[in-house]
């Protein structure tokens, strides 16, 4: 038998020496690490952009990270005006992020495209009392997400800007009252006109057509580009644009700073925005009212939390989107939301309503929410977009008559988008 040779005095003291060090660096890792690192899922969504309610949300979101041990999620920022255009285009090469906050008209853009996952086997409905407005989240009988956030819109306004300090009760009223803010820097009133900012600018317009009582299309699901009432909507927001009242070309996030500054005497917004000015200004003495049109119609954010099909980690993006269901995370959600909605019927507390007035009047406008989408033709809504923004904005520069250019809107989306 062959014989080991012992070890020298140096060599054992290095072996020692070794092996201590081995020992101290094996310690000196995390227990996360020692055992097992986490799977890293991504959360791509506009509101982690937002001045102040994205660093809350980053926080909210982080609160699921330290109560796990597998699954961590890394939260990603991008523009509302960019984000849908950016998720789709890595979504058809095969990746994007794990979890997307859509809205209604990408959501069901996705679904058409098989980009996002059902979610029945995550998420059993009568496990959960919903709101109403989650039949919007199946489609051809199956769920393929749930609401992150659904927010109403009124009219936010200054009092301190305004005279007589009142919400205008007409759109004659919010014309005069617009213009007679606007001085000295300060404006009476901003909205989106650009195509830079489409969806913004889409959403801005929908509130006006709804609520001088136009649609997009009847209950059938024909075209109503050019009907009375759309075209009554459209010269309205021909009039402000022409008024003297507005920024022009400023964009949302200029604008809606403005207002808690003190520059912006009114705007018509979501109540996610409310929450913002609370926030960012709580000194502010801000007030809501109903939108000075014809009728309560107006627009509806809703915003789906969703699944991509590409993930390579469904378990734990499932585990997300059940923790985010559950009652306290709900109810923590929308308080940081502001004036906003989540998936599940969480009641106010008589405090909040106490301190923000403006609450209930984003609530008390629930009944007369209409998604923003061409009703019977979702899944083409963004191309009709296209096309009726586009033919607005020749309204708006180039003093196109409106009926004129609605006509063309109607022509142009029959032949282009429905092909008839």
């Amino acid at each position: 038998m062959q014989a080991f040779d012992r070890p020298t005095a140096s060599r054992r003291t290095a072996l020692r020496l070794a092996a201590a060090a081995l020992t101290v660096f094996t310690l000196a890792q995390p227990a996360a690490v020692r055992a097992q690192a986490k799977q890293v899922i991504s959360f791509a969504g506009v509101t982690f952009s937002e001045a102040g309610r994205g660093d809350r949300l980053r926080a909210w979101v982080d609160k699921f990270n330290k109560t796990q041990n597998a699954v961590e999620v890394q939260t990603i920022a991008m523009p509302f005006a960019t984000l849908a255009k950016t998720v789709f285009t890595q979504m058809g090469g095969g990746a994007g992020p794990d979890l997307v906050r859509f809205d209604l008209m990408d959501y069901y853009a996705a679904i058409a495209a098989d980009r996002i996952l059902p979610l029945d086997d995550v998420i059993k409905t009568a496990d959960y009392k919903f709101a109403a407005t989650d039949k919007y989240m199946t489609v051809g009988g199956k769920r393929y997400g749930i609401a992150f956030e659904t927010s109403n819109y009124v009219m936010l306004y200054n009092p301190a800007l305004l005279p007589g300090g009142k919400a205008p009760a007409n759109f004659d009223e919010f014309l005069a009252a617009g213009k007679a803010a606007t001085a000295n820097g300060v404006f009476g009133y901003a909205y989106r006109a650009t195509m830079a900012e489409g969806p913004g600018y889409w959403q801005d317009l929908c509130n006006f057509v709804y609520g001088f009582g136009g649609r997009w299309s009847d209950d059938k699901g024909n075209l109503t580009l050019n009907s009375a009432k759309v075209i009554e909507g459209v010269a309205a927001y021909k009039k402000v644009y022409d008024a003297g009242m507005i920024p022009k070309g400023t964009d949302a996030a200029t604008y809606r700073r403005m207002f808690w500054e003190r520059k912006l005497a009114m705007e018509v917004d979501n109540g996610g925005v409310a929450g913002i000015f609370n926030q960012q200004a709580p000194d502010l003495p801000f007030s809501a009212a109903p939108s000075p049109f014809p009728t309560r119609a107006q627009g509806l954010v809703y915003a789906p939390l969703t699944i991509n099909a590409n993930t390579k980690n469904k378990a734990a993006a499932a585990t997300f989107v059940r923790w985010v269901m559950q009652p306290e995370n709900q109810a923590e959600l929308q308080a940081l939301l502001g004036a906003s909605s989540v998936a599940t019927i969480v009641p106010r507390s008589a405090d909040d309503l106490a301190k923000k007035p403006w609450l209930k009047v984003f609530d008390e406008q629930t009944p007369y929410s209409v998604p923003q989408l061409v009703y019977g033709q979702e899944v083409k809504t963004p191309e009709i977009q296209q096309i009726v923004l586009e033919s607005v904005l020749k309204v708006l520069q180039g003093g196109l008559d409106p009926k004129k250019a609605m006509d063309d809107a109607q022509q142009q989306a029959v032949s282009r988008v429905l092909r008839k």
